[in-house]
């Protein structure tokens, strides 16, 4: 410690204890009673003997700089060994039978007291010394931490002016943002005392300055075109709502002409306005939709007068899901939102509902749908109702057969008209229980559809051909000639409405046949007269439909289901013929395709024991006169009669199988099948066979 804080410390105690102090040499003077000389500094302590408390403390921190550590913790142990030896001594007295209050006692006892005096005054000395150590590194700590400070402040301002220094780096101008005209442009379209080509092309500021001018130029140029041009639409503007007041007007003349026309329009078979209406409801089809509607109508107008194309649904609903969402919609709807979602957090959807959503989601109907009426020759109607599955992208076909009278009801024609099957097979391999659209395989896997054909009653039937006819082109594996849209439509309407009605009187035709054969009649047609005679004695027993399986069962089937003729989406019926004891089971496959695809007969003779084309050579023979000679029995176009042709002409080869059978000598009495038939030969060749062959007019039997 310094001498002059030294002095400071030793004035504030003083005055603490009201102490005056004099710097003398020698003793005090005057009335003082206790005087203490500390270095070169007496006090002089008036009315006190004993020395202040902080004096002690102030001489002993002044002794303590004199003082070595060292030198303190060696008299500490030497007084401590001292202590202890005078201790021993004045144990060992006593024991020796000193009393108490002796010379040698009280003499150890006292020097004993002194060195325990030494002991407090070491142990202070080490209180003050570590106290000054802990002021020591306090007074260090505080000058760090000003530095620290300081050093904080510096770092601060450092911060500061590098930001300062990137902003000016970063710092852009809006002439950058500007699209300039070049400069070889610059100085060919502006004039020199703008350009100043002697000052602008060796300074690139000058430059720069002229090119901002030389645009500012050419944008009041332009400011002045545009307000030309906007006071030029003006009036355009107001001549156009001129002419549309004008026309307004007419509106209701026109409206109140049309009225007046409407039994003129009726008359002459032109309703402009129905037309015009439809055509207002068809803006807001679906691309595939509005493409059949426009082919079905342009062929109905050009070629096919009983095609009649309409369209059905809701409108409203059709505008709303074709107009695009607005944003003032959004902010309305967002309070809606808001309480659906409140909603949904109520009752949280399970995963099984969630996906029954979805699903009804995929297979979405658009609203409108469109109605083609197929009218035929006899009256009768054909109802196509077209559908478009929005997220599908495909189209789906549902029909129904309105025939022009009651026709009664055969149990064995019950499927002919059916709305499911009536359409399958409209072309080879089209059965409609599968989507064409390769991408719709992806879609189902999403939401849980294993096949379409689950929801087929319910969406209709999506045919390739309805896919064609609607302008909708999906690669298949072998594509014969890319064509999309109305070019695809319009090469298969033509072709299509002709296959379409002549399903549809293929079916009605075979629907009164069906009724006649139920009660044993095989109708003839006067054309088909000539190919059979006058005289046919075995006759039609029983026509019934049979199942698939059923059909596949039959043991005299099994050359035609081996080979793949007989499938599932085909009918099945069985025909049995009589003539005394003998029975002639036929079963028939008839394709969708009929009259196209002709039916095919296997035979079972039960006569003398089971016979079947597989064991017997005249019944393959009799199978191949309705199967393979079938261009006989056509009849007349279209050959609607070509089944009950076969079933009478499988009549008649039963006939003459049963006639040209040899005579059993060991049975008398006359025969049971006479000869009826005129044959030439009644056999011929190794395999026995018989004259089948019917031949016009002679009226006579022979062989192929």
């Amino acid at each position: 410690m310094s001498a002059e804080a030294l002095k400071k410390r030793k004035a504030k105690v003083l005055r603490a204890e009201g102490v005056t102090p004099e710097v003398k040499r020698g003793r005090g003077e005057g009335d003082a009673q206790v005087t203490e000389l500390w270095g070169d500094v007496l006090l002089i302590l008036p009315g006190r003997r004993d020395p202040p408390t902080l004096l002690s403390i102030l001489y002993e921190e002044m002794e303590l700089e004199r003082r070595d550590p060292e030198q303190d913790y060696k008299q500490y142990k030497q007084t401590c060994e001292s202590l202890a030896s005078l201790m021993g001594e004045i144990q060992e007295l006593k024991a020796a039978g000193a009393k108490e209050g002796c010379t040698e006692v009280e003499k150890r006892r006292l020097q004993s007291c002194i060195h325990f005096m030494n002991l407090k005054k070491l142990n202070r000395l080490a209180h003050i010394r570590l106290k000054k150590g802990r002021d020591q590194t306090h007074d260090a700590k505080q000058k760090v931490d000003v530095l620290h400070l300081q050093l904080q402040n510096l770092l601060y301002e450092v911060m500061h002016l590098q930001k300062e220094i990137s902003k000016c780096l970063e710092f852009k101008s809006k002439h950058e943002e500007i699209d300039l005209v070049s400069e070889t442009e610059f100085y060919q379209e502006a004039p020199e005392e703008i350009s100043r080509p002697l000052l602008t092309k060796e300074d690139p500021h000058q430059l720069t300055l002229a090119r901002l001018d030389w645009e500012l130029e050419q944008r009041k140029r332009l400011a002045e075109k545009y307000s030309e041009s906007q006071t030029t639409k003006e009036k355009i503007a107001k001549s156009i709502e001129v002419k549309k007041e004008h026309l307004g007007s007419l509106q209701p003349g026109l409206n109140a002409i049309m009225q007046a026309s409407l039994p003129v329009q009726q008359y002459l078979s032109m309703p402009f306005e129905q037309t015009q209406k439809q055509t207002e409801v068809a803006r807001h089809l679906p691309p595939a939709l509005y493409v059949l509607f426009v082919q079905a109508k342009a062929y109905g107008q050009a070629c096919d007068k009983n095609l009649s194309v309409s369209i059905s649904g809701d409108v409203d609903e059709a505008k709303a899901l074709s107009k695009p969402p607005e944003d003032s919609q959004d902010d309305e709807s967002d309070s809606d939102a808001e309480e659906e979602q409140e909603k949904t957090k109520r009752r949280r959807p399970t995963t099984g509902c969630q996906l029954d959503d979805k699903r009804r989601e995929m297979l979405k109907r658009h609203p409108l749908s469109l109605c083609l009426d197929l009218k035929c020759k006899d009256g009768s109607v054909l109802h196509l109702y077209f559908y478009h599955l929005i997220n599908l992208n495909i189209l789906t076909v549902k029909t129904k057969v309105a025939p022009a009278t009651d026709l009664s009801t055969a149990v064995s024609a019950g499927e002919l008209l059916n709305a499911e099957t009536l359409l399958s097979c409209l072309y080879s391999g089209d059965l409609g229980q599968e989507t064409p659209n390769p991408a719709n395989r992806y879609q189902f896997d999403k939401v849980g559809i294993v096949t379409f054909a689950d929801h087929v009653g319910e969406l209709g039937h999506p045919y390739v051909w309805v896919q064609d006819l609607g302008g909708l082109y999906f690669p298949g594996e072998a594509p014969q000639g890319v064509r999309v849209g109305s070019a695809l439509s319009a090469s298969h309407m033509e072709a299509t409405m002709k296959l379409l009605r002549g399903r549809v009187q293929s079916r009605l035709a075979l629907h009164k046949q069906f009724t006649s054969l139920e009660h044993s009649i095989v109708p003839i047609a006067a054309e088909s007269q000539h190919l059979f005679p006058a005289k046919v004695i075995s006759r039609l027993a029983r026509w019934t439909t049979i199942a698939h399986q059923d059909y596949m069962d039959l043991s005299f089937t099994k050359h035609v289901t081996g080979a793949g003729l007989a499938k599932e989406a085909d009918l099945f019926f069985m025909a049995v013929l009589e003539r005394g004891t003998a029975r002639l089971q036929a079963a028939v496959v008839l394709s969708p395709r009929y009259p196209e695809v002709s039916p095919l007969f296997s035979l079972c003779l039960s006569w003398k024991g089971e016979h079947s084309g597989s064991t017997d050579d005249n019944l393959r023979a009799m199978e191949s006169e309705v199967n393979v000679f079938k261009s006989e029995l056509q009849g007349p176009r279209p050959g609607h009669q070509l089944l009950t042709n076969q079933l009478a002409r499988l009549c008649v080869c039963l006939d003459v199988y049963l006639e040209t059978d040899g005579e059993d000598n060991s049975v008398e009495g006359p025969r049971e099948f006479p000869r009826e038939k005129m044959c030439l030969r009644t056999v011929r060749g190794p395999n026995r066979l018989k004259p089948f062959k019917y031949n016009h007019p002679q009226g006579f039997f022979s062989h192929r």
